[in-house]
């Protein structure tokens, strides 16, 4: 996924990016609300991580006009305020989630998959895609019950694949799962991500369209 980060306190900061880039996702960090509205401007992001108060502004009032502009990107609320009037309030602001700080990175993590999973339209962390056995939330494949191992952007890489089976992919969508804004891309990544997939899931699994893109194969097509 492309996650937009929205976090002004540094340690807290670094350690969620660093969290959920380990987990397989491309992460853009910005530490005000200004640079958030700016981001979201020009990137499709899958999920915004929002901190509610920052330098600039509230993030009650920046989800709040998220919402009303029509975005639907699944938002969790990061925040160290605890008190139940804060959550009902987020989440009538229009929150998926709420994390109260501190809070254990791995819950983190686990949270972030299960709203992502919702937004899939699929709540159930356990799907099939031609003959893979994919488990969503463990980060797992099995294929005639053979496990499958990914590396970290492998599966960020075959995440895209999985949200949208059959569906043809271009070089920069792909990318999108695999760099945060401003990294430096090299020319052939995505070839070599899709030869590693191949070799572990199958020579077919994954079909060029040239000068157009990569599709996962569903044996539908």
């Amino acid at each position: 996924m492309r996650v937009l980060l929205v976090e002004d306190t540094t340690g807290l900061g670094e350690a969620v990016r660093d969290q959920i880039s380990d987990d397989g996702h491309a992460v853009d960090w910005v530490q005000t609300l200004g640079f958030a509205e700016t981001s979201i401007q020009t990137t499709a992001y899958d999920l915004i991580l929002l901190d509610l108060i920052l330098p600039d502004g509230h993030g009650f009032g920046f989800l709040r006009k998220l919402r009303t502009s029509g975005n639907t990107t699944p938002v969790i609320i990061l925040t160290a305020r605890d008190q139940v009037s804060d959550r009902i309030e987020g989440l009538n602001a229009g929150a998926d989630d709420y994390l109260v700080k501190p809070f254990d990175l791995s819950e983190l993590s686990a949270r972030v998959a299960a709203v992502a999973r919702r937004y899939r339209g699929n709540p159930s962390p356990l799907i099939r895609v031609g003959d893979l056995e994919v488990d969503l939330g463990d980060h797992r494949i099995r294929r005639d019950g053979q496990p499958i191992e990914l590396t970290a952007r492998e599966w960020a890489l075959f995440e895209g694949f999985i949200q949208r089976p059959g569906t043809l992919l271009s070089r920069s969508q792909l990318e999108d799962r695999l760099y945060a804004f401003g990294a430096e891309i090299e020319s052939n990544t995505i070839e070599v991500y899709v030869s590693r997939l191949r070799k572990k899931l199958g020579r077919d699994a994954i079909l060029t369209v040239r000068g157009m893109g990569y599709r996962l194969e569903t044996h539908d097509h």
